[in-house]
């Protein structure tokens, strides 16, 4: 009788930080849209065509997970509004780990020198803009905007 009462607790348990969790991914999700930078899931080479199709030009985060700065970006930077707002009209946002899938051959393709490194590609491709390091979300917006003239 233990044993049941027991794994009854267990299970409620479970089952209240799985919803929880759930809940807590689509209030997330709502927040998204403007009040973060939205990139997308797609691989750089889906994007460049949607960029080509859409006359959009492409910001590029290039990270690796280790990396202290690229966190930061992603924790503050990427969720400054203005910035955010400005990326997500102007621009087809993709980032791309140095280390995983086409990440090592674009980084030898950009000369990636230092993490984290932003980019401003044009329709095709080419690169327009370089920027490595940390920037805040006033130094993102002055970085794009430099970039598009």
């Amino acid at each position: 009788m233990k044993k049941l009462r027991i794994a009854t607790f267990l299970t409620a348990a479970f089952l209240m930080v799985g919803s929880a969790t759930l809940m807590g991914a689509s209030a997330q999700a709502l927040k998204g849209g403007d009040g973060e930078i939205n990139f997308t899931a797609k691989t750089y080479t889906e994007t460049v065509a949607e960029a080509r199709k859409n006359h959009k030009k492409i910001f590029v985060d290039v990270y690796a997970v280790w990396c202290g700065p690229c966190k930061a970006l992603q924790k503050t930077t990427f969720k400054d509004p203005k910035a955010a707002a400005y990326y997500n009209k102007n621009f087809l946002n993709i980032s791309i780990d140095i280390e995983k899938g086409e990440g090592p051959a674009l980084a030898k393709k950009w000369g990636v020198q230092g993490l984290p490194t932003l980019l401003i590609l044009d329709e095709k491709g080419k690169v327009l803009a370089q920027h490595t390091g940390y920037v805040d979300g006033k130094g993102l917006l002055e970085f794009a905007r430099g970039a598009i003239r």
